[in-house]
């Protein structure tokens, strides 16, 4: 692999990184937040790229300023191993196989992350009814706060389904710090008018009210809190599927 090779794979991967930005794939790999800084990296490798290419394109000169007769064995010296090309697959992947947003496997496989106690004044709820929060914002008000700032008031939630102790369906939202390596989930119980029959990773929209009902995570035996529901519904998932 010589430059000119390596500036057309620079300017493929960040094309690729600039696809996903601009199309919202992103979402999948990292927060909304980290948007700016891809976009900027992204053009920053494309100017490294053309700058590459014009300099090795360029008809060659010498110290007099008049053409200068190309160096073969200088060339040759130049060249990378041919494992290089691997630096394609990260770019064909983000082209071609565009991986789903960690889910029900990956929520059965890890515990729930409210595990540490919290002391926090929660604001008050949305306006509106339902008032329309986060699954994480529910349990954290629902474990921490033992529905104080709740009350009698309806939320709405957004999240999908995934297999809880015993069989019974919890709704969850996955949550990362930074991006979906250190994804971990948010799981509540649905008691009342739970849905039935659903597959995991399917999207539902519920609305309910606080339930002093807690279980436990049998993978990490940290409290997972419950909401009493009232009447749920199928959505499509969100553009972005973590919170």
């Amino acid at each position: 692999m010589n430059r000119l090779a390596q500036a057309c794979i620079m300017i493929f991967f960040a094309g690729a990184v600039l696809r996903a930005t601009v199309t919202d794939l992103y979402l999948r790999y990292v927060k909304a937040e980290l948007r700016p800084f891809l976009i900027a990296a992204s053009l920053l490798l494309i100017t490294a790229a053309v700058m590459t290419l014009w300099h090795e394109l360029r008809p060659p000169v010498d110290g007099r300023g008049d053409l200068a007769e190309p160096d073969d064995k200088h060339e040759h010296a130049h060249r990378e191993p041919r494992v290089a090309w691997l630096l394609l697959l990260p770019a064909l992947g983000l082209l071609l196989v565009a991986p789903p947003a960690l889910g029900s496997y990956s929520a059965g496989q890890t515990g729930t992350a409210l595990g540490d106690q919290e002391s926090y004044d929660w604001p008050p709820l949305p306006a509106g009814d339902p008032a329309r929060t986060t699954v994480f914002d529910y349990a954290g008000r629902a474990l921490f706060d033992k529905g104080r700032s709740i009350g009698n008031r309806r939320v709405e939630l957004t999240g999908f389904v995934t297999p809880g102790p015993d069989g019974e369906p919890l709704l969850a939202r996955m949550i990362m710090s930074c991006c979906a390596a250190d994804g971990r989930p948010i799981k509540l119980g649905m008691a009342g008018n739970p849905p039935v029959g659903l597959a995991g990773d399917t999207w539902i929209q519920v609305t309910g009210r606080y339930s002093d009902r807690v279980t436990r995570d049998p993978v990490n035996n940290e409290e997972i809190p419950y909401l009493e529901v009232e009447s749920w519904r199928q959505v499509s998932p969100p553009k972005n599927p973590y919170e």
